[in-house]
């Protein structure tokens, strides 16, 4: 039997938070880079504790404007700052609950940084280093700073469930009309591929191929709750067990 872990971005400001935490293994809480504060935090961690979901801190940029999707020019020492107080956020709820903090996952603009610029993926491993060693660093197939981690975390490759990926495997860019995959038939069809075969198809027909740990769908995408439970049933038909 197979095994894939699903995650998914909460604590963002979404309405369907109650409803997408108990059909995942996996939650990234925005602490307070794009989105979040001390309470929106503290209500997530008890939120995955009561659904048994792993908890992962979801740092990004400090630029609530543009909810950390624009790349900031940021010395290394304020963003070095910025991303441990948003981590520690989490942790912090996370031992106040009597459970542990699970993983580590960039958001947005950070997140497709870290793919090919090696001075950001370095800050983003020592501050997590830092922290806490034992801490599981979600990180994008053949980038930057998946390489870099290796000896020094543990990291899971992520594939994302509803969004189409370019030849890099960077993902389309949402300010073009294809970037987002929402019909669930569609979706189940990329997921499966990914899991069960290593492969993502693009649009061009190309194959990139890749191994994958963790399959994110964005609680901002429309109908994620109806794409998560289909996602599910649909795994669970095939043999692949969610955890």
């Amino acid at each position: 039997m197979n095994r894939i872990d699903l995650n998914c971005d909460l604590a963002e400001g979404g309405k369907f938070d109650h409803q997408l935490m108990p059909l995942i293994s996996s939650c990234n809480i925005a602490c307070g880079g794009h989105f979040g504060n001390n309470n929106s935090v503290n209500e997530a961690v008890k939120l995955a504790l009561k659904y048994q979901v792993n908890i992962g801190a979801h740092p990004s940029y400090p630029d609530q404007e543009n909810f950390g999707r624009v790349s900031l020019d940021i010395n290394s020492e304020e963003l070095k700052s910025t991303l441990k107080t948003q981590i520690l956020r989490v942790k912090n709820y996370t031992e106040e609950n009597g459970t542990k903090l699970h993983h580590v996952k960039p958001h947005g603009a950070l997140y497709n940084d870290i793919v090919k610029d090696e001075e950001k993926a370095q800050l983003v491993i020592d501050v997590v280093q830092e922290i806490d060693k034992s801490l599981i660093l979600f990180v994008p197939p053949k980038s930057i700073i998946k390489k870099l981690a290796e000896g020094k975390l543990k990291t899971w490759t992520e594939g994302f469930a509803d969004r189409n990926y370019e030849a890099d495997f960077s993902l389309v860019s949402r300010k073009k009309d294809d970037a987002v995959l929402h019909e669930k038939k569609a979706i189940f069809k990329h997921v499966f591929s990914m899991i069960s075969e290593g492969k993502i198809h693009l649009k061009n027909g190309d194959i990139l191929t890749a191994n994958f740990d963790t399959i994110c769908v964005h609680s901002d995408t429309q109908n994620s709750v109806d794409i998560l439970k289909f996602l599910r049933v649909k795994l669970e038909e095939n043999n692949i067990q969610i955890q």
